[in-house]
């Protein structure tokens, strides 16, 4: 089981993590390289605003291109199941690499912004596909730090990233193409290692009906011991659908029996994003040069962050399944608005103590830590566990959207709230977080050591009114 979350991760939330990191690096490269294109192109320099319009789009474009990911990845899920959607995925992740790898020796800077729209596609797949994977071959009682693989890859990708990005590795000037085509080695690590290991055993049975297949893969997954457990949960989630074809978003909507699971994905995907976690990583090198980090240390300050973020969902792994979701996510909301309020006054009085911006620096990598705590790793969590087989797949695809768009979204309109309300745009982020902590204590039930089934039955008395 853990070999299975290691192969499914590498080509999985990895590569979002470590393709949304290592575009930091380059940035004044690759400008340069902008530059040189288009003056040896048209033989005249490159206006700075349409410069700061293509950085924008290469850098936007991977969004865009996650969003589509997100909304073909569970019909490709449905279709070629969760192990061959995910083999498949990296098929787009080696010919983004290409791409991305041949833009500046062919001085063609097109190709770089189809690369990162490629990989772009390859990340909103991965992060759609790989919990699904996950959640359907974990026993339940190590479903939550089983789960927690994605999110814990995902910080590996982005600590990875900051490193392989430094200038004295791949984050210089002659490296940059290098560097941005490197992803292509997760791609083939899974597939290289993925084709051991079976397909998803509740999708062997319940979508494809093969029982033979699914026991085999049982008794890979979970020993000869337990095997005969797992079967009979999938059998009996499987009689409970009575047939029932796996759901489009769409009808995912319209069913009143996933009205509340629904909207609780909606709420606590879009609360991940603009919770204020990117507001951080916006004002951290503002905060570390203020407390005396001189440019060039910069970088590798920021390694801290990376560091604390892939801690605390190695942490959040491993007591997942003892403290539970509920406490550990509310946890996190709550200790996030009280950073929020502490990061609203230092960053107000900055100016007025010396010891001041070291109280900025530290509420930074306290609310990282609250941020991977809770919200970080557990959102994705509770969308495999808060569905069923045939509604599953559809709920990522409208989880996948929905954090795809937010991300953009807040990528488009956060320079202009940070510039409007300045350091008081954190007092936004205190209201996000204290609303978002309110809807799960009131609406999510604890989901801990639950099979699918009886997780259903807690959300039917709010979704009908009635036990």
């Amino acid at each position: 089981l853990f070999l299975a979350v290691c192969a499914v991760g590498i080509g999985g939330t990895f590569q979002y993590g470590y393709n949304v990191s290592i575009i930091n690096a380059p940035t004044q490269h690759i400008h340069r390289f902008l530059n040189e294109t288009w003056t040896s192109r048209y033989h005249k320099e490159l206006n700075p605003d349409l410069l700061t319009f293509l950085w924008s789009v290469i850098a936007s474009i991977f969004s865009l291109g996650g969003l589509c990911g997100a909304l073909l990845g569970g019909s490709m899920a449905i279709r070629l199941g969760r192990k061959g959607a995910l083999l498949m995925n990296n098929i787009i992740a080696i010919l983004a690499s290409i791409l991305m790898g041949i833009s500046f020796p062919t001085g063609l800077f097109e190709l770089l912004i189809a690369g990162r729209f490629l990989i772009g596609i390859n990340s909103g797949i991965g992060i759609c596909v790989q919990p699904l994977y996950i959640g359907e071959v974990a026993p339940k009682h190590l479903r939550g730090c089983m789960t927690m693989g994605s999110s814990i890859f995902l910080t590996g990708g982005i600590l990875t990233g900051q490193i392989i990005g430094l200038r004295e590795l791949l984050g210089g000037e002659m490296h940059w193409p290098l560097l941005l085509s490197s992803s292509c080695f997760p791609a083939f690590a899974q597939l290289l290692f993925l084709p051991w290991f079976p397909e998803s055993p509740r999708y062997l049975l319940i979508d494809r009906g093969d029982e033979l297949s699914c026991a085999k893969a049982l008794k890979r997954f979970h020993g000869s011991s337990e095997c005969q457990r797992e079967m009979e949960d999938i059998q009996r989630e499987r009689f409970a659908l009575d047939g029932e074809k796996p759901k489009k978003p769409w009808q995912l909507f319209a069913d009143r029996g996933v009205r509340w699971q629904l909207i609780t994905v909606i709420v606590m995907t879009m609360g991940q994003q603009l919770s204020g976690i990117n507001a951080i990583y916006f004002y951290a090198t503002y905060i570390f040069k203020q407390a005396g980090i001189s440019a060039e240390k910069i970088p590798y300050v920021t390694l801290g962050t990376g560091a604390c973020e892939c801690l605390t969902a190695l942490t959040c792994g491993l007591l997942i399944d003892y403290v539970g979701r509920r406490y550990l996510v509310i946890g996190g909301y709550l200790l996030m608005a009280l950073w929020s309020i502490v990061l609203t006054f230092s960053l107000t009085y900055q100016e007025l103590h010396s010891w001041v911006p070291y109280v900025s620096m530290t509420s930074i990598f306290a609310f990282i830590l609250s941020f991977g705590l809770g919200p970080g790793g557990i959102t994705n969590t509770l969308i495999a566990e808060l569905f069923i087989q045939s509604s599953r797949p559809a709920a990522y695809m409208i989880g996948g959207t929905i954090s795809w768009t937010s991300f953009f979204t807040i990528g488009m309109l956060f320079p202009f709230i940070v510039n409007g309300l300045k350091q008081y745009c954190f007092l936004v982020f205190l209201l996000e977080c204290s609303l978002i902590a309110t809807f799960i204590f009131l609406v999510i039930p604890e989901t801990k050591n639950k099979s699918f089934l009886e997780i259903e039955k807690e959300f039917h008395k709010l979704n009908f009114g009635r036990n």
